[in-house]
């Protein structure tokens, strides 16, 4: 059992899958540290200098300055700025991914563009059989080399 689970696990595919898991999950971190860090503050300063990681709608009814204090006294809280900011994680993820494929798959037609031969072309036959001893004979022939017969009417 050990090694039929070492074979599965060495297959190509699932090496490939671990690395591409691996490789997104590290892509996730800098696409969220690019929203949060860089695309959103300009937005939340044009909008009026607001934290959208600070955006939340206290369920409890008591007033909270800040989502930190909320949690920190356990109020039960909606945090719709948290929310958007995943949002846009999430587009420009799958907008890359998108990107990624695309070009994956204009490569790929490329390369069985080049990889497709020629239709072959068909050979003409180059012998053909007596019809009175059924042997082969070449194409050509007007006399049946084996059976001496006359095929120039043939």
């Amino acid at each position: 059992m050990l090694k039929e689970f070492r074979d599965f696990a060495m297959k190509g595919n699932v090496m490939d899958m671990a690395v591409g898991i691996i490789i997104g999950g590290a892509f996730g971190k800098i696409v969220s540290s690019l929203v949060n860090d860089v695309i959103m503050p300009p937005i939340g300063m044009l909008l009026g200098k607001v934290d959208f990681s600070n955006l939340f709608i206290n369920l409890s009814g008591e007033h909270y300055a800040s989502l930190a204090d909320a949690k920190a006294a356990g109020a039960a809280t909606v945090n719709y700025g948290l929310f958007l900011n995943t949002v846009i994680d999430f587009v420009i993820v799958a907008f890359a991914i998108f990107l990624m494929v695309k070009w994956i798959n204009k490569m790929r037609t490329a390369t069985e563009t080049l990889d497709k031969k020629p239709p072959a072309t068909p050979v003409a036959p180059t012998t053909k059989e007596c019809p009175y001893c059924l042997s082969t004979i070449p194409i050509k022939a007007i006399r049946c080399a084996h059976c001496t017969a006359d095929l120039s009417d043939k």
